[in-house]
């Protein structure tokens, strides 16, 4: 595992639980945000974290000995 690879790693946790976060808002009834930024930050942290995730096994995968 190199440093970038756990940058993207972090990052794609980051958005894991960021989505996870606006879905628990979304099912409590009325969110803190209002339902259309939440709805925004689903719709960005679901791809973002796919795309982090998939880098970091790449990176990592690219640096093994």
């Amino acid at each position: 595992m190199t440093p970038k690879s756990g940058v993207f790693l972090a990052g794609a946790c980051l958005a894991a639980i960021s989505a996870v976060a606006a879905i628990f808002e979304l099912t409590s009834g009325e969110p803190d945000w209002g339902a259309m930024p939440t709805i925004a930050l689903l719709a960005v942290c679901v791809p973002l974290g796919g795309f982090f995730f998939y880098a970091a096994v790449k990176d990592a995968r690219a640096n093994q000995q």
